[in-house]
């Protein structure tokens, strides 16, 4: 299975994501797709099998992906600060992956429902949602 973890900036959620997953899912392809090469390199630290960087990485790899985690802004146009271009958003909302979306006030994004928690609450449901769209064997 091959999970797809994006974000951009300093790419510390994804970093965060990358070593949840990694703790829990130690023999899962963890791909982290960056919109630059510092959020790239920070989820490679945190030990994503693999990293990518980019518009390019990101609509190539987005419809392979069993599942994509990222802030929510991954798939809003000209969100993370300008950083997820329109193409990048509609090939993750196009991708048939399972999409786990981290809440995020930079954002200025909310969605009604949700509940004010602090990042390290998402960041555990969302590892959990990922544990969950896996094939059970």
């Amino acid at each position: 299975m091959r999970i797809m973890v994006v974000d951009g900036q300093g790419g510390g959620i994804g970093r965060s994501l990358v070593e949840r997953l990694r703790a829990e899912l130690p023999g899962e392809e963890i791909l982290a797709v960056g919109t630059n090469s510092t959020a790239t390199a920070n989820m490679m630290r945190g030990g994503a099998t693999a990293g990518v960087t980019g518009e390019n990485a990101l609509l190539y790899n987005a419809p392979r992906a069993q599942v994509i985690v990222g802030p929510i802004g991954i798939v809003l146009a000209n969100a993370i600060l300008g950083e997820i271009s329109p193409k990048m958003a509609c090939a993750i909302s196009d991708s048939p992956a399972r999409k786990i979306l981290i809440p995020s006030a930079r954002c200025n994004l909310w969605v009604a429902g949700m509940q004010e928690k602090p990042l390290t609450k998402y960041l555990e449901e969302a590892v959990e949602a990922v544990k969950a769209a896996l094939p059970r064997a």
